[in-house]
């Protein structure tokens, strides 16, 4: 996030502002970084509810397909339910992929922010410490990030419902 300096600090605000100078100023930047860091682990936590949302909806619709044609798959059904069931389908994946990335980019702006206000604390915790410790997610041997695992579930649902609608339909 390039340029969060220019966009993030007040430049009308400094430590002569506040009653306690630049403890009071520092004591202000402790707790926004503090709202900002609490905000984060909150959108992670949405985050988590949407995958375990769609995921179990998508187990549940593969559970019934399969109780529902235990047997022969090729009996003939009309192809536009068949088509129309699949857009549905298709279409919640795509939701969902929609929303994993949507999640993705919103915690980047708030970690860009969280390390942008690590620089006028004493320490780095978030943007270079742990980050840094975790090879920034280069490294899938020391950290593999869980952005890169469930943006493959949305589309491993997809073409298991492509495949099966061909199917069914072929």
């Amino acid at each position: 996030m390039a340029g969060i300096d220019e966009t993030l600090w007040n430049e009308g605000v400094s430590p002569s502002d506040y009653a306690c100078g630049k403890d009071g100023y520092q004591g202000a930047v402790l707790e926004q970084y503090k709202l900002c860091v609490e905000m984060a682990d909150r959108v992670s936590s949405r985050r988590n509810l949407t995958n375990t949302f769609f995921l179990t909806l998508n187990t549940a619709v593969v559970a019934t397909l399969a109780a529902v044609f235990p047997g022969e798959v090729r009996q003939p059904r009309p192809v536009w339910v068949v088509l129309s069931g699949l857009l549905i389908l298709l279409t919640q994946c795509l939701v969902w992929w929609v929303m994993m990335r949507s999640y993705r980019q919103l915690n980047a702006a708030k970690y860009a922010v969280i390390g942008a206000l690590e620089r006028r604390l004493p320490a780095f915790a978030y943007s270079d410490g742990e980050w840094g410790a975790l090879g920034e997610g280069r490294d899938w041997r020391r950290y593999v990030p869980l952005t890169y695992a469930e943006q493959w579930v949305p589309l491993t649902f997809g073409t298991a419902y492509v495949m099966g609608c061909l199917a069914v339909v072929l």
